[in-house]
C-alpha cells in the first residue's frame, strides 16, 4: 500500500481528475500515466491519495487499485493551483455529507466502499461564517461553491 496527497510526484497535483475550464472531468489515461511515471513500486497494488476531496476508485492497469476516499469537510472549493493558467477551478460533490472510504483485502484484490454520511455540517459552517470564509460556509452547507 502506498499513501499520497495529491499525486505520487506532487501535493498539489490531482492524480485522478483533470482541471478543464472552472470544472474538473475524470483525468483520461494519458494523464494518469504521466503523473504515476514510474513511481509506484510493481509490488504495490493499493495507492490511496487525495487533494480533490472528489471519491472516487480507478482500477489501474488491473494491478492497482487507486483510491481518493474525498473529505469529510470540505465538499466544495475552488482553486487555480496547479494550473495558474486557469482562472480558477471548482471542485463540488453537490452534498455537504462526510464522505470517507472503508478499503479491505479479499484475497489478491482490494475492495473499496465509498461511504457518504449526512453529520453536523452547520456547526463547521457557523465557524467558517464567523471566520469570514463565506465562500467555505456556502460550501459546507450545500457541497457547492457559490456562483457570483
Amino acid at each position: 500500500m502506498a499513501l499520497c496527497h495529491g499525486s505520487p510526484r506532487s501535493d498539489i497535483e490531482y492524480l485522478l481528475e483533470t482541471p478543464e475550464g472552472e470544472a474538473a472531468r475524470l483525468a483520461n489515461v494519458t494523464e494518469i500515466e504521466e503523473r504515476l511515471a514510474g513511481l509506484i513500486p510493481e509490488n504495490i497494488s493499493l495507492l490511496a491519495c487525495g487533494h480533490s476531496h472528489v471519491p472516487r476508485t480507478v482500477r489501474w492497469r488491473s494491478k492497482l487499485l487507486i483510491i481518493n476516499p474525498g473529505s469529510v469537510g470540505l465538499p466544495a472549493y475552488d482553486d487555480d493551483h496547479p494550473y495558474p493558467f486557469s482562472k480558477f477551478h471548482r471542485i463540488e460533490n453537490g452534498s455537504p455529507d462526510a464522505r470517507y472510504a472503508v478499503v479491505e483485502k479479499s484475497g489478491a484484490d482490494w475492495c473499496c466502499e465509498l461511504i457518504s454520511v449526512p453529520y453536523d455540517h452547520e456547526s463547521m459552517a457557523i465557524l467558517a461564517d464567523k471566520r469570514g470564509r463565506l465562500d467555505w460556509a456556502h460550501a459546507l452547507r450545500t457541497g457547492w461553491m457559490p456562483r457570483v
